[in-house]
C-alpha cells in the first residue's frame, strides 16, 4: 500500500506545501514565494514573512491536495519543518501541521530543514541511497555531511562564520546587484572575468574540511571601498565572477578532498546555492577527474520547496519517528 506524506514548509520567505509518494514520487509541490515582497527590503524581514506564511498557508495546503488528486483523508501524514529557520514564519507551518493533523487523525513527523534538502536528491535520483556524502550549501548553512542513513548524518565540517550563501547576499548588496544575491551573482558573473581580483580561499586551521566564508566576503567590500576612495570605477562582472570563483573553489576542493579521505565515490549537492551554475559546473569537472560521481537536483527542489520536507519525512516516517501537538519550532536546530 502506498504511503502518502503531506509535507509542509515555512522555514524563511516560501510557503510551500507538496504531496509525495513513497518518499520518491512527487504528485504535487505547491511555492508561493515572498521574494518580491522583501527585495525592497534587501533581504527577508521576519515578522512580513510571518504574515504571509498566515495569508497564504491554508490556500497552499489545499492547492496541493488537489493538485496531487487525493481526498486529505488519503494523505498517510503529515510532515512539517521543524527548524532550522526563522522562529515565526516556522511556528506558521509547525502550528497549522499540528491542526491539521489533528483534524484528519493522521500521524505528524517533524523534519529538519536541512535534512529535507539533502532528500531532494532522492526524487529525481531513484538509485540513491545510503551512505553517500552530501555537500548542503544554502543562505544559512554551508555543511560536509556523511549520510550514513536515511535519518542518520554525520557532520564532517561545516562554516565557522558565514555561510556561503550569506557571503552571497551581502556581496551582491555591495556591488548594488540587490536581493536575491545568489541568482544575480550567479548571471553577472557570466560576463565578468573570474581572474579579474584574486580574492583568498579560507582553511581552517586543524579542520580540513571546516568552511569560512567572512574572508572573502570582506576582501570584497575592502575592494571596493577602497575604489572608491581612489574614485576608482567598478565592474560589477568582474567582481561578482571573482567572487564565485573562490567561493566555488574552497566548497569543491574541500568536498573532493573529503569524499576521498572517507572512501566515498559519490557526492550529492544540496541546498539553495546548489543550484548554482558555476558550483554545478566546477563540482562535476572534479568529480570527473577524480573519478567521484556527483549529483544534484532541478532548481525548484534546490531552493526551499516541501517535496523535500514531504521526501525525508516519509523516511523519518517509516523508522518510526512521530511528534506530538507539543512539537514546536526549533529556529537553531542542530543536524
Amino acid at each position: 500500500m502506498d504511503t502518502l506524506i503531506l509535507g509542509i514548509e515555512s522555514s524563511c520567505d516560501e510557503t510551500a506545501a507538496a504531496v509525495a509518494r513513497n518518499g520518491r514520487e512527487v504528485l504535487s509541490n505547491v511555492i508561493y514565494s515572498q521574494i518580491d515582497i522583501h527585495t525592497e527590503f534587501g533581504g527577508v524581514v521576519p515578522e512580513i514573512a510571518s504574515r504571509k506564511h498566515i495569508e497564504k498557508i491554508d490556500s497552499v495546503v489545499e492547492k496541493a491536495i488537489k493538485d496531487a488528486g487525493i481526498f486529505a483523508d488519503e494523505i498517510t501524514a503529515v510532515a512539517v519543518t521543524k527548524g532550522p529557520g526563522l522562529v515565526g514564519p516556522l511556528l506558521v507551518g509547525v502550528s497549522f501541521a499540528k491542526a491539521y493533523a489533528y483534524a484528519l487523525d493522521k500521524p505528524l513527523v517533524g523534519v529538519h530543514h536541512i535534512r529535507g534538502h539533502v532528500a531532494a536528491n532522492y526524487i529525481e535520483h531513484p538509485e540513491l541511497k545510503p551512505p553517500f556524502l552530501s555537500l548542503i550549501v544554502s543562505g544559512g548553512h554551508t555543511h560536509l555531511v556523511r549520510v550514513t542513513d536515511y535519518d542518520s548524518f554525520e557532520v564532517l565540517g561545516l562554516t565557522q562564520d558565514d555561510a556561503a550563501g550569506e557571503a552571497y547576499d551581502k556581496v551582491a548588496r555591495a556591488i548594488g546587484l540587490g536581493y536575491p544575491g545568489g541568482p544575480k551573482i550567479d548571471k553577472i558573473s557570466k560576463e565578468g572575468n573570474p581572474e579579474a581580483y584574486n580574492f583568498p580561499r579560507a582553511k581552517v586551521g586543524d579542520s580540513p574540511f571546516d568552511f569560512s566564508f567572512s574572508g572573502v566576503k570582506s576582501a570584497v567590500l575592502n575592494q571596493l571601498n577602497a575604489a572608491k576612495m581612489k574614485g576608482e570605477e567598478i565592474n560589477q562582472a568582474d567582481v561578482a565572477a571573482s567572487f564565485q570563483k573562490a567561493v566555488t573553489d574552497v566548497l569543491v576542493s574541500h568536498a573532493v578532498d573529503c569524499a576521498k579521505s572517507f572512501g566515498e565515490k559519490r557526492i550529492a549537492l544540496a541546498g539553495g546555492v546548489a543550484s548554482n551554475t558555476a558550483l554545478r559546473a566546477a563540482l562535476k569537472e572534479a568529480g570527473e577527474e577524480n573519478g567521484i560521481d556527483i549529483i544534484y537536483p532541478s532548481p525548484v527542489y534546490c531552493t526551499d520547496n516541501a517535496a523535500m520536507i514531504a521526501c525525508q519525512g516519509y523516511y523519518e516516517y517509516m523508522k518510526g519517528s512521530r511528534a506530538g501537538l507539543d512539537l514546536n519550532a526549533v529556529p537553531n536546530l542542530k543536524l
